[in-house]
This record gives structure tokens, C-alpha cells and sequence, in this order.
């Protein structure tokens, strides 16, 4: 495990604790659910946000070792039953992950995922477990050509969530996103790229 993931982990576990410690002081928002207590804050009903992270991974049949900042959107829905709190997640991400090695260059422009996500709720701190479906763009470049292919493939991660004012959230998450492997012309081999990534973003709860 590297220390990136090792952090991110340590990251996520301190942020439930402080929004445990502070779950007694915060201004809930009126809930969506009824299975649920009155004065409980209520993860359900539609969200939209924005995060920021940092990805780093690797190409099948190259040395080249694709890392960078990459940033985007993500929507959701959620649904409530008591603590446990179910849902579906889209987000598009642009992505300045890249690596050069010899005359070889690979990156990775942009990707997205379509996900589900379970968890349980400890009042307004939201810890949950989240899978489903990754496509993105790989990219080769070599003497002045290029090559680009767009595929499918799975994404699986952890994270954390804390509401942090009314509508407001605050998430950091770590996921781990493979593509399917395609046939580059312009290298005469297959390739995929594997990558993890951690990112913090921000979301408002409607």
C-alpha cells in the first residue's frame, strides 16, 4: 500500500472522528426520510459538487508511470433507511495525469464514473464503500503522432462524508479506477492504464 493511499485512509478516519465530536453542535437540515429520528440530519434527495485530487497509475506493455492533479463534477442521489444510506453517483473529471519514458509519452486526458455507494450514517458523518463503471481516454505520443482510444472498464473506492453547514458537505474519497486494454497502431501493442487516485471535494444537498 503506498503512502498516498496510506494517507488518504488516515485523512478519511480523522475526518469522521471531527464530525463526530462536532455532530452535537451542527444545524441540521430538514429531513427527507421518515424512517428516520426528526432531529437526525437525513443524507437523501439529490446533490451536486465539485472535488480535486491527485492520481497516479500505470500503462500495460510501457514503463511510463502517468501521475497529476485532475478536477471535475459529480452528481447524486441518495436514499435513507435509518443509518444505512444508498445511493447512485455520476462524475466527469478532466485529468492532467501523464508521464513521458524514451520517445514515448501516455497520459490520460479525462475520465468518469458511474457508481453506486453504501454506507452508514453516524448522524451527519457518512463513511461508505462505493463500485460501478469507469471509461476514460488514453492517449500515446511519439515523434509528433498521436493516438487516442476511449474505453470502459470498473472503478472501486472508500470515503468519508461530513455535513459541515446546513445544505453543505464536505467528502475526501480514495478510488481505484482500471480501463480495458485497446490496440495502439502507432506502438503495435495493447494497452490499458490502472490508477489510483485521492480527491476532497464539496457538495450541496437540495
Amino acid at each position: 500500500m503506498t503512502r498516498i493511499t496510506i494517507a488518504a485512509l488516515a485523512a478519511m478516519a480523522s475526518t469522521a472522528l471531527i464530525g463526530a465530536a462536532h455532530a452535537a453542535d451542527f444545524s441540521y437540515r430538514a429531513p427527507y426520510t421518515v424512517n428516520q429520528p426528526l432531529d437526525a440530519f437525513s443524507w437523501a434527495g439529490p446533490y451536486l459538487g465539485g472535488n480535486l485530487g491527485y492520481a497516479w497509475g500505470s500503462v500495460q506493455n510501457s514503463l511510463t508511470r502517468p501521475d497529476g492533479v485532475f478536477g471535475g463534477v459529480q452528481a447524486g442521489f441518495n436514499w435513507q433507511s435509518g443509518p444505512v444510506v444508498f445511493g447512485l453517483e455520476g462524475d466527469i473529471q478532466a485529468n492532467a495525469a501523464n508521464d513521458t519514458f524514451a520517445a514515448w509519452k501516455f497520459s490520460n486526458p479525462w475520465f468518469g464514473t458511474v457508481r453506486g455507494r453504501i454506507g452508514y450514517a453516524f448522524n451527519n458523518v457518512l463513511v461508505y464503500g462505493t463500485g460501478g463503471l469507469a471509461f476514460g481516454k488514453l492517449r500515446a505520443e511519439t515523434f509528433g503522432l498521436s493516438e487516442s482510444h476511449t474505453s470502459a472498464g470498473w472503478t472501486v473506492g472508500v470515503g468519508a462524508e461530513v455535513g459541515i453547514y446546513q445544505n453543505w458537505t464536505a467528502k475526501v474519497e480514495y478510488l481505484y479506477v482500471d480501463l480495458s486494454s485497446s490496440s495502439f497502431t502507432i506502438t503495435g501493442a495493447p494497452h490499458s492504464y490502472q490508477s489510483g487516485m485521492v480527491r476532497a471535494g464539496i457538495n450541496y444537498h437540495f
